[in-house]
This record gives C-alpha cells, sequence and structure tokens, in this order.
C-alpha cells in the first residue's frame, strides 16, 4: 500500500508541475506586455531568492563556505541571470508560439554537448534524435511557407536558440557539482540578485511597483524558477518509474500551445503544432542514455 500511496502521490506532484509549467510562456508574454525584460528578471530573481534563502534555512542547507560561494556566484552568472535575461529578450521579440519550443530544444542541445563534454558516445539513436529535432525547429520557424523565410524577427530566434546552449550548459555543470540543489540555488540567485538589480538600474530602470507587476514577477520568481523545480523533484524521488513518470513533462508544451492562443490570443498555426510535435520526437530520441531525464532534476519544459 505504500509503494501505492507513493506512485499516486508521485503522479500528482508530476502533473501539478506539468500543470504549472504550460503556463509559463503564457506569463512571460504577459509580463512583458507591461516589464522591460530586465525589469521581469528583476522581480523574479528577488521573489525567487527569498523562496530558496528560506528553504536553505529550514533545511539547514546553507553550507556557508569559500567553495560554496565561488560556486554559486559561476552558476548564478548562468541561471539566473544570462540564461533568463536571454530568454525574456526572445520571448519580448517573437510569439511564444514561436520561442518556446525554440527554447524547448535546449535537452536536444544537452544530448548533443554531452558527447564531447561527457565523453558519451554519438550512436545513430542520438544522432537521428538531433536530426529529427532540428527539423522540427525547421517546421515551426517556416510558419507554412516553403519559397521564402516568413516575417519573424530573426535576431529574437537567435537569442531563443543561445538560450538553449546556456542552459543545456548549466546542466553539464550542474551534473558535475556535489551540493544539494537547494543550496546551489540559494547561493546562485543570491548573487545573481545584485548583478540583476545593477543591469536593471543602468538599462531601463528600476521598475515602479505595482500589485500586477509583482504578480508577473512572483508568476516567474515562483513557478518558473522555483517552486515548480521542488514538485518535479518530489515527483520523481517517489517514483518507481523515473522514466514512465518523466513522459508526462511532454504534455506541458501542447498545454502551453493551448494557453497562447485562448489567453494571448495569438492564432496558433498549424506549423506551430507540427513543429512542436517532431521537436517532441527528437527529444524522445535522445532521452535514450539518460534513462528518462533529459537532465539531473532539470526536465524539458
Amino acid at each position: 500500500m505504500s509503494r501505492d500511496r507513493d506512485e499516486r502521490a508521485a503522479l500528482l506532484y508530476a502533473l501539478a508541475a506539468v500543470a504549472a509549467w504550460s503556463t509559463v510562456a503564457t506569463g512571460f508574454k504577459l509580463g512583458l506586455g507591461v516589464l522591460a525584460p530586465l525589469q521581469l528578471l528583476l522581480l523574479g530573481t528577488v521573489i525567487s531568492t527569498a523562496l530558496f534563502a528560506v528553504l536553505a534555512t529550514a533545511t539547514g542547507c546553507w553550507h556557508p563556505g569559500r567553495r560554496t560561494l565561488v560556486t554559486g556566484a559561476a552558476f548564478g552568472l548562468v541561471n539566473p541571470f544570462l540564461y533568463y535575461l536571454v530568454l525574456f529578450e526572445a520571448y519580448d521579440r517573437l510569439p511564444a508560439q514561436i520561442a518556446q519550443p525554440l527554447n524547448y530544444t535546449w535537452a536536444i542541445v544537452l544530448a548533443l554537448l554531452a558527447v564531447p563534454v561527457l565523453k558519451q558516445p554519438l550512436s545513430g539513436r542520438l544522432l537521428a534524435g538531433i536530426s529529427v529535432g532540428y527539423l522540427g525547429v525547421l517546421i515551426l520557424l517556416t510558419q507554412g511557407r516553403f519559397d521564402a523565410w516568413p516575417d519573424l524577427d530573426w535576431a529574437g530566434v537567435g537569442l531563443a536558440l543561445a538560450s538553449t546552449l546556456l542552459w543545456a550548459g548549466y546542466w553539464l555543470g550542474n551534473a558535475r557539482v556535489d551540493l544539494p540543489p537547494v543550496t546551489l540555488m540559494a547561493w546562485s540567485f543570491l548573487a545573481a540578485t545584485p548583478l540583476v538589480a545593477i543591469a536593471c538600474a543602468l538599462g531601463p530602470g528600476l521598475p515602479a511597483l505595482t500589485w500586477e507587476r509583482l504578480g508577473y514577477g512572483a508568476w516567474v520568481g515562483l513557478i518558473e524558477m522555483g517552486f515548480t523545480f521542488l514538485l518535479w523533484q518530489q515527483a520523481m524521488r517517489r517514483t518507481r518509474h523515473a522514466g514512465r513518470t518523466g513522459q508526462l513533462i511532454f504534455l506541458s508544451p501542447f498545454l502551453s500551445l493551448v494557453l497562447i492562443g485562448t489567453v494571448l490570443g495569438e492564432d496558433v498555426h498549424w506549423t506551430s503544432a507540427a513543429g512542436l510535435a517532431v521537436i517532441v520526437a527528437g527529444l524522445l530520441l535522445t532521452r535514450e542514455k539518460s534513462g528518462g531525464a533529459a537532465a539531473p532534476d532539470g526536465p524539458e519544459r
């Protein structure tokens, strides 16, 4: 009975995480409607820092020391500072139905980078997964036009693809760190917060606070950056079938497209759904090496 309860709890945690992550693309676009990318990043980072500080304190996971501080600062430069700045700039320039599937290819980049960095063999299945995944990107970007490229912000496309390199690199580095996840996240966000604040002050300026803006900051800080990762970790820890439970994460981008169409009012093109489906097929092929997890504690979303 205990195992059955654990599996039911794992399923509920996983579904809650999937439901939460399916809202973030919509949340990004709504937040960027009233805030500059750096301003949204600042609010989200401050709120997420507070969350991880409370968790680290409650669990006794600060582990202060020179090595911990240096590691946290180095990782904080990538996540949240550089990664989310690049990602938010991409979302600011592109329709959500384009930016979200492009960012979703980070796990394919991770599988590709793992070959030279982690010395993993380049199998035929991995090559097939990478090829299929980027065929999906091509379908996504053509938007059904094969005579000429559609009118997209190509700088935004480049930023979205650059975000996949940053996120894949972050998880490759994360795999080599033996700090508890809460410890690493607490110090990373604590180190990044002043950097984001300075960049924001020198750029668009510190945001004037309203309940609406704070709400979008909380959406980013709690759902995208913080609390939902903890839900997913609980699901993975409780289940005996991590591979099977992990497949649920692939529901997230398709639910996200529904919200993009209904809440944001974007006219979702058939190539967005088709391209995303092909990208997911590529991701499933590349997951062969990792036993069902694209990265340690880091599902595709």
